[in-house]
C-alpha cells in the first residue's frame, strides 16, 4: 500500500505551522475588505447571471400566419347609425370587399357610447330595391305632409303610421314618390283615415324638419318607419318603438306590405287597451335603431400588402347628405396579428420593458369633428405603419406581435365622410433571441472572483507588512 507521506507529498497547499505565523491589524483590515469585495462583487456577477440578454436582428419577414393578416377592433361612432354603418377592405393589389358581415358585430349606442340594445343585426344582403317604371302620370298627394308640430298627434290617432322621411335633392327619394304618394292615395280610400283609421302614410321632408329626422335617427334618404300605436308604447313621453322598411318600393309591394300591416287589426279593437298583433317575420321590416350611433367590433383579415379599412354609412338604394355626416369616433381597440394574451405580454416584457408599448398604440383615442356650415364633409384618416416582432425566449418559445405607428388627420373632401385606416406592411421584421449564459461560466468568474480578491489582498499585505517592518528598521537605527 502507498503510504500517507507519499500521498502528503503531492499537496499543493503546504502548510505553514501556526507558531511560525503572525496576525497583523493591517492584515486583519484588509482581510475584512477582501470579503467585502468577493461578496460584493459575487452578488453583481449573480445578477448578470440572472438578468435577461437579448440579441436584436432586422431579418425578412417569414412570417408562420402566411400571407395574410388579422385586424381585431372596435370602434364607436356616436353619430353614424348601425343601420348603415359598413365595414369595408380595400388594397394595392385590387381587392375591394364592401360591407363585411360575417365576422362583424354593431350595437346602437347613444351619445355617450352606452349600449341601447342587443346586437344590430343587419339582415340578409339586399338586393336591387325594384321601384316603379318612369311615367309621366300624375296620382296627386296621397300621403300626409308631417311636422314636428302635428307628428305626435297624428301617430297616435291611427293604429299604424308609416313615414316616408325623404330629401328633394335625392335620386332615391324621387325616384320613390310616385309610388309612395300612388300607395298612400289607394290606402287612403280602402282605409279612410276618418272612418276607418287603422293606417296612414305620411311623409317629412328632412330639409325643412331636421329636427324631427334627427330625432328618429335618419342618416339616409329615404327612411321608411313604421311607427304602432298600443304595445308599443312606451311610459317615457309616450314614445313609440318603430321598425324600419327595406323592402321593393314599387307601388304593388307597397300596398301589399301596408295590407300586410292591417290585416291583424280589426275595426272594433281600436282601443288604447288594444294593441295589433304579432306578424310573422319579414326580411323587410326590421327594428330601426333605438340610436343614432354605433359600435363596430370584430376583425377582418387583410392581406400583407398596403391597404384600407373603411368606416362608412352605405347603401344600395339610399343617399346621404356629406354636410350633416359627422364620423368621429372613439378607439376602443386596434391591433394587428393575434390577440396577445397578458401571459404572453408579460413573458414580453420581461424580455424588453418597452416591448408592447406600441401593439394597441391607438387604444382610448378619441377623434371628434363637428359637421357646420363652414366644416363639413370631414373624413378622418389614420396612416398606420406596421412592424412585426418575434421574440425567440431560451425555451424556444416563440412569441409574435405586430406594433404601429399612427399617424392621424382630419381633412375635407367632396365625397362622403369615412373613417380610414391605411396599413403599411414592412416586409421586414425584428428578431429578438434571448442568449443564454451558462452555468460554467457563472462558477469560473465567480471562482475568479475569490481567487483574484484573495491574490489582490494578500500581495497588498505582504507589500503594507514589509513597508511597516523597514520603517520600524529605519526608525531603530537613528535611536542607536
Amino acid at each position: 500500500m502507498v503510504s500517507s507521506t507519499k500521498i502528503k507529498s503531492v499537496d499543493f497547499y503546504r502548510k505553514i505551522p501556526r507558531d511560525l505565523t503572525e496576525a497583523s491589524l493591517s492584515g486583519a483590515g484588509l482581510s475584512i475588505i477582501a470579503a467585502l469585495s468577493m461578496m460584493f462583487l459575487f452578488g453583481m456577477e449573480l445578477n448578470d447571471y440572472m438578468r435577461v440578454s437579448t440579441a436584436t436582428s432586422v431579418v425578412v419577414d417569414k412570417s408562420s400566419d402566411g400571407d395574410f393578416l388579422r385586424i381585431d377592433f372596435n370602434i364607436s361612432f356616436p353619430a353614424l347609425s348601425c343601420e348603415f354603418a359598413s365595414v369595408d377592405v380595400s388594397d394595392v393589389l385590387g381587392t375591394n370587399r364592401l360591407n363585411l358581415t360575417k365576422t362583424i358585430r354593431k350595437y346602437s349606442i347613444d351619445s355617450k357610447l352606452n349600449p341601447t340594445g342587443p346586437e344590430f343585426r343587419s339582415g340578409a344582403v339586399a338586393k336591387a330595391i325594384k321601384h316603379d317604371e318612369q311615367d309621366d302620370e300624375e296620382y296627386g298627394e296621397g300621403s300626409v305632409t308631417l311636422t314636428a308640430r302635428n307628428f305626435d298627434r297624428i301617430s297616435h290617432q291611427h293604429a299604424i303610421l308609416v313615414v316616408n322621411f325623404f330629401a328633394p335633392w335625392c335620386y332615391w327619394s324621387n325616384r320613390l314618390k310616385p309610388s309612395w304618394e300612388k300607395a298612400a292615395k289607394i290606402i287612403r280610400e280602402r282605409y279612410d283615415p276618418e272612418m276607418d283609421g287603422r293606417i296612414i302614410l305620411g311623409k317629412v321632408d328632412c330639409t325643412q324638419e331636421a329636427e324631427l329626422c334627427t330625432r328618429n335617427h335618419i342618416q339616409g334618404y329615404p327612411s321608411i318607419r313604421i311607427f304602432r300605436k298600443g304595445s308599443d308604447v312606451r311610459n317615457d313621453h309616450g314614445h313609440h318603438d318603430h321598425e324600419s322598411y327595406y323592402g321593393d318600393r314599387d307601388t304593388d309591394t307597397l300596398v301589399k306590405t301596408m295590407e300586410d300591416l292591417v290585416a291583424p287589426i280589426s275595426v272594433q279593437s281600436l282601443s288604447a287597451s288594444d294593441s295589433p298583433a304579432t306578424e310573422a317575420k319579414d326580411d323587410s321590416k326590421r327594428p330601426a335603431p333605438l340610436a343614432g350611433g354605433c359600435r363596430v367590433e370584430g376583425f377582418v383579415r387583410v392581406k400583407k400588402v398596403p391597404g384600407n379599412l373603411i368606416v362608412s354609412a352605405r347603401s344600395a338604394s339610399h343617399s346621404f347628405d356629406g354636410s350633416q355626416m359627422n364620423m368621429s369616433h372613439v378607439i376602443s381597440h386596434f391591433s394587428f396579428g393575434k390577440m396577445i394574451t397578458p401571459r404572453v405580454m408579460s413573458d414580453m416584457k420581461r424580455l424588453l420593458p418597452h416591448l408592447g408599448l406600441s401593439h394597441d398604440r391607438l387604444n382610448g383615442l378619441s377623434y371628434i369633428s363637428n359637421p357646420t356650415d363652414s366644416n363639413a364633409n370631414v373624413t378622418i384618416e389614420h396612416y398606420l405603419q406596421v412592424v412585426k416582432t418575434e421574440v425567440m425566449t431560451r425555451s424556444y418559445k416563440l412569441l409574435e406581435e405586430y406594433e404601429y405607428t399612427a399617424h392621424s388627420s382630419l381633412s375635407h373632401s367632396n365625397n362622403i365622410p369615412v373613417a380610414k385606416f391605411h396599413f403599411e406592411l414592412s416586409p421586414m421584421q425584428v428578431l429578438i433571441t434571448e442568449n443564454y449564459k451558462s452555468f460554467s461560466h457563472f462558477i469560473t468568474n465567480v471562482c475568479a472572483i475569490i481567487g483574484g480578491v484573495f491574490t489582490v489582498a494578500g500581495i497588498v499585505d505582504s507589500i503594507l507588512h514589509n513597508t511597516i517592518r523597514m520603517m520600524k528598521k529605519v526608525e531603530l537605527g537613528k535611536n542607536y
